[in-house]
């Protein structure tokens, strides 16, 4: 008797699953077959659009959602390609790469009208994230009007990722491709338009840069959370979430009563024609894990892509040694998800706060450490601009060297050309009595100092392990470290 019920609730089964698939495959031939009047138009994501750059000499991807089983078809130049949309409507295609050149137009077909995005370029299209570093404007930098005047450019693209954050990887954002222009250039980051004006100037292809930033994030909200939850040095950092996830509605009630204490206190000190008081700080609720990841990078995959740019690390200065696997990891994960094995580029965090009058170990040293071991990792690059910060100032204004910098790596790292593009590189240190002698590489003509200054910023210790300031002087293609007094 069991084995007869068992018998029939398989037949049962099986003729589920037969006339599921005979009902998908049947819509499916049903939206094949209706007129293309009657379909919806394919919809894809904000990062295609008019005046959109596609990367060049790539195999060009597109994708987007559709009625289950509609055919959807994209023309760029003399390329074209045809897929069909999945039983959940979504889709994709890639079509062969193509040169650089345009302006082209790139229809896509399949529904009633077909979508037609026009002036569009073939060339190079770089990521550029990170924190507020690379938020900030070009309207904030040195010289920023005479930048902004000379902004118009036709064949350097910008498009600016609208700030949101996500539980789950989003499949679109808010933004849209436009030419550089005066207006169009101003609140675009500065380093990320330095940068492409470089670029495009050296490689005489069009350009595009995808800029998507937000001030004071650490690298955990930028890494997918499959990949945070992998690392165990990610977990400190779910357990502060947490604890600040749980503070933030009483903080906020806090917040909502003093400012209520403000305003009436405002409100007499007008009347009294006294200085208003100091408006009290609204709190921020703390950012989750991977939320920027998911909001800000997962909507432009898998967009194909020369590389990326990064300036991001202040905010995590005081976790410096879990950020020698934390930036590593990401840059591993954003590679794998985009599924392409592009150069990826970052800026070293600049001096900041003023010299100390004896030796320090101050926690960005130790971040700009974790940095540079970071370049052991394939097809990286660092512009180092130690010597362009300001101590005063953990935003510096000479944006326009740093993307010169990032630019000179670019074409060294990206490109492949046989250029200088890094300062001297520490290699090697040997013991010699009373001195150490420090060997660099990278250093083309020879190692020099700027306007033949003595160097400075070097400290040594004897076997007490007390670092003390040290005289330096360059001999050669090596640098000697001496402290008077000081022995082995």
């Amino acid at each position: 008797m069991r084995m007869q019920k068992f018998g029939v609730a398989l037949l049962v089964a099986s003729l589920l699953l037969v006339g599921c698939s005979n009902s998908q495959s049947n819509r499916a031939t049903e939206s094949q077959n209706r007129p293309l009047a009657s379909l919806p138009q394919p919809k894809l994501p904000a990062i295609f659009g008019d005046n959109m750059v596609l990367q060049r000499n790539n195999p060009i991807r597109f994708w987007g959602t559709a009625q289950p089983g509609q055919v959807v078809s994209v023309k760029v130049a003399e390329n074209r390609g045809s897929t069909t949309a999945g039983a959940h409507g979504k889709w994709n295609l890639q079509l062969a790469p193509v040169p650089a050149g345009g302006p082209y137009e790139v229809t896509i077909t399949g529904g009633a009208e077909p979508i037609v995005y026009r002036n569009v370029m073939v060339g190079e299209v770089w990521v550029c994230s990170g924190q507020s570093n690379m938020e900030f404007g070009l309207r904030g930098a040195s010289n920023a009007q005479q930048a902004i005047d000379s902004a118009t450019n036709p064949n350097l693209r910008l498009f600016t990722v609208k700030k949101a954050q996500s539980d789950i990887p989003a499949t679109d954002c808010v933004g849209q491709w436009t030419p550089s222009t005066p207006d169009a250039a101003t609140s675009f980051s500065a380093v990320g338009y330095f940068f492409g004006k470089e670029l495009q100037a050296s490689l005489n292809v069009p350009v595009g840069l995808i800029h998507t930033s937000w001030g004071g994030t650490p690298i955990e909200v930028w890494t997918s959370r499959t990949v945070f939850d992998r690392e165990a040095e990610n977990q400190p950092f779910l357990e502060q979430y947490a604890k600040r996830k749980a503070e933030y509605p009483e903080a906020l009630e806090k917040y909502l009563k003093a400012m209520q204490t403000f305003k009436n206190e405002q409100a007499k000190a007008k009347a009294e024609g006294k200085p208003a008081p100091k408006q009290p700080n609204r709190p921020q609720p703390p950012m989750a894990p991977s939320c920027l990841y998911n909001a800000m990078i997962a909507p432009l995959v898998p967009y194909s892509i020369g590389g990326a740019i990064w300036y991001q690390g202040e905010s995590n200065a005081g976790r410096a040694i879990e950020y020698r696997k934390q930036f590593p990891a990401m840059i591993q994960n954003w590679r794998a998800d985009f599924d392409q094995d592009f150069p990826f580029l970052f800026v070293q965090l600049a001096n900041y706060t003023k010299r100390e009058d004896q030796p320090s170990d101050p926690a960005w040293a130790w971040l700009r450490e974790a940095q540079t071991m970071t370049l052991s990792t394939p097809k990286t690059g660092m512009a180092v601009i130690i010597d362009i910060g300001e101590a005063n100032d953990i935003h510096p204004k000479n944006k326009a060297d740093v993307g010169k910098r990032l630019a000179l790596a670019a074409e060294a790292v990206a490109y492949g050309q046989k250029i200088v593009y890094s300062g001297p590189m520490y290699e090697s240190m040997r013991i010699d009595g009373d001195r150490i002698v420090l060997k660099f590489r990278d250093i083309g003509g020879g190692l020099m100092a700027r306007d033949g200054a003595n160097l400075t910023g070097f400290a040594i210790a004897g076997s007490d392990k007390k670092f003390v300031w040290a005289d330096a002087r360059i001999d050669g293609e090596t640098v000697v470290v001496s402290a008077a007094g000081l022995g082995q």
